[in-house]
């Protein structure tokens, strides 16, 4: 599953972010992931997004060379420089702190 916003041009502002999130099935720990990362890129990166959904037990070769060790993980290929985020995705400031998002409260 992933959602796909495209740009034009990638203002160096207001990139472009490509992120990948790795659950485990639809356990309820992995729907809550789902949400706040969408909610999150949604609101805060309108139109300036990829987000690809990957549940490691549908697709299980997606996670290797990902160095995936728990999840859920979400990986921020770009605006550089690569970031992992694992475990709970609903703590806000960590989240918008992993993709290098101001927080807003």
């Amino acid at each position: 599953m992933s959602v796909k916003h495209d740009s034009d041009v990638d203002d160096p502002d207001n990139p472009h972010y490509v992120l990948r999130l790795f659950v485990t099935g639809m356990t309820p720990r992995s729907t809550r992931a789902i949400r706040a990362v969408r909610d999150i890129c949604e609101s805060r990166l309108e139109g300036r997004f990829e987000l690809e959904i990957v549940d490691v037990y549908q697709q299980p070769k997606m996670i290797q060379g990902e160095q995936v060790v728990a999840t859920p993980t979400l990986i921020k290929y770009r605006p550089a420089p690569l970031r992992r985020i694992v475990g709970d995705m609903s703590d806000t400031y960590r989240l918008c702190h992993g993709l290098g998002l101001p927080f807003e409260s």
